[in-house]
């Protein structure tokens, strides 16, 4: 009988020992998991303050300020082909105007190809974005043909009209006023971006004057 409790006692001693020592190594974890999330986040606090930028999905616009340089090439059915343009279908140009609203320097000075030219009105306007944004003033260009019911051409400058156009986010449905009216050729444009970090296809719209032979 003396054996037995002896026997007892030591497998009961063991339990405890290892017992104590899975909870000493469980201690140790959650020590450990612990520094390391306060290791992160402090890292996390010190990006924010030296200025590095989070992952944001949302947080770029491609540096154009909203401004869809693409399009899908598709133009109103009224739209006139011009007949005798300064400029065809395929001719390799300079564009010598910059319609960035975010300031930088996009286009101005880029080769690009023509994809499609047209007689129109191009106005210059302003607006309010139906998004919320910022008011957006002198954009260039909307066509005549990308207001709602505009009547004859061309509007006079401080007509009010509502925008059937999408060159940038906000834009389509938005009420604007004209500031400029200008008879005109515009250009649906290929070109790269002078940082040569976008690819552009049928860029809406250049007007004639705005661009040069390339040489």
């Amino acid at each position: 009988m003396k054996n037995y409790t002896g026997l007892s006692m030591m497998f009961l001693s063991l339990f405890l020992l290892l017992a104590a020592c899975g909870g000493d190594e469980s201690n140790n974890n959650d020590s450990t998991n612990e520094e390391t999330t306060q290791e992160e986040q402090t890292e996390g606090d010190s990006s924010k303050e030296n200025g590095q930028p989070e992952d944001d999905d949302n947080s770029t616009q491609g540096g154009h300020g909203g401004h869809h340089m693409s399009s899908d090439g598709d133009v109103p059915e009224e739209l006139k082909v011009a007949e005798d343009p300064a400029f065809n279908e395929g001719d390799t140009v300079i564009i010598e105007a910059e319609h960035s609203e975010g300031g930088e320097t996009m286009m101005k000075g880029a080769e690009a190809t023509v994809t499609g030219a047209f007689n129109t009105t191009a106005y210059a306007v302003s607006f309010t974005p139906t998004d919320g944004g910022e008011p957006v003033t002198n954009h260039k260009w909307v066509i005549h043909e990308e207001l709602e019911d505009p009547g004859e051409a061309p509007l006079e400058e401080g007509t009010e009209v509502t925008l059937n156009a999408d060159h940038m986010e906000g834009m389509n449905g938005a009420k604007a006023t004209i500031d400029t009216a200008e008879d005109t050729t515009v250009y649906m444009l290929d070109f790269t971006t002078v940082h040569g970090d976008q690819e552009v296809t049928d860029h809406k719209w250049v007007t004639e004057d705005e661009l040069s032979a390339a040489e």
